[in-house]
């Protein structure tokens, strides 16, 4: 006889699972208690995948002192500005003060002509900026925007020292490990096999192959949410997390427009290489933080950056 139960398929900690409302996601910035002073996030976008040659310095790894190759993900991270202010209080906004004049970024988002002035608020416990990227490509003409927060002694202090300033990854991000917040690829409407991973019935079944074997009883006449259906697949908010740095640079140093990055382009400004894979294609604008929960694993691992393969 058939066992009678067996464990559901998809898991429900992703539920609903339908298309992202945003591109850039959202981050809970009271449970990421970094340490290091600055802006605690950044935004980049993907470039590719590479494989990268490093010397591991790992200490007791069984490839200690040899070279070894590694697959890598080119991240493109473009100096960025404060487009405005948000004060808090009891965790809800009570003031959101627009500091920018770039004239490139009137043309294409709505700015009021007055700045605000920041001395104006005083009722206020906690600040966070919404920042934005200084584009020099032409695959994106509005900017994303995202709200990061700050860790410093005098916060209001210290975004007024950066008003108006353009802001590199090197100077205000410093991490052993990060945690990549983006949106996986888009897949369209796909069937339950393919977004839960159900298996195929057999041959020679009644009403279709790849899909479940019943929806539920016939009282209550009712398909709960816990039955594997056909629906959106792709544009989920995802983490990954503890991804090794494994070299942040320029334009131009380690021959980095010399790979072929389909889809993508030249890159023109700084760019930050990971181990591993991130979520998305090409062009995808990822969130980039400093780990929530890292592990020893990941925090022993030291390479010496080699060369990169295409």
């Amino acid at each position: 006889m058939a066992k009678l139960s067996r464990p559901r398929y998809g898991s429900l900690q992703f539920w609903p699972r339908k298309r992202a409302e945003k591109a850039v996601p959202r981050v809970n910035w009271q449970a990421l208690k970094n340490t290091n002073e600055g802006i605690q996030g950044i935004l980049a976008y993907k470039a590719g995948m590479a494989t990268a040659i490093v010397k591991d310095k790992t200490d007791k790894s069984m490839t200690a002192g040899r070279k070894i190759s590694i697959p890598v993900t080119i991240l493109e991270v473009p100096h960025f500005k404060i487009f405005s202010v948000r004060f808090y209080k009891n965790g809800k906004v009570t003031k959101d003060v627009v500091v920018s004049q770039d004239k490139e970024l009137r043309r294409v988002v709505k700015v009021p002509k007055n700045i605000g002035k920041l001395e104006d608020v005083k009722d206020f416990d906690d600040i966070r900026v919404i920042i934005y990227p200084v584009l020099k490509s032409a695959f994106k003409k509005t900017p994303d925007m995202a709200e990061v927060a700050i860790n410093s002694s005098n916060k209001l202090e210290f975004v007024k020292q950066h008003i108006g300033k353009e802001l590199s990854i090197k100077e205000l991000f410093k991490s052993e490990l990060v945690d990549v917040r983006g949106l996986t690829k888009g897949k369209g409407f796909q069937g339950p096999v393919a977004r839960y991973g159900i298996g195929l019935r057999q041959h020679k079944s009644e009403k279709g192959v790849r899909r479940p074997g019943s929806l539920g009883p016939w009282h209550p006449a009712h398909v709960t949410f816990r039955i594997p259906m056909a629906g959106q697949l792709g544009m989920f908010t995802r983490v990954h997390y503890n991804l090794k740095p494994i070299l942040i640079g320029k334009l131009g140093e380690h021959g980095i427009n010399e790979l072929s990055l389909n889809h993508y382009g030249k890159i023109n400004g700084e760019f930050i290489i990971l181990q591993g894979s991130v979520q998305g294609p090409q062009k995808r604008v990822i969130l980039i933080t400093q780990a929530i929960r890292p592990t020893k694993k990941q925090l022993k691992k030291k390479y010496e950056f080699v060369e990169l393969l295409r």
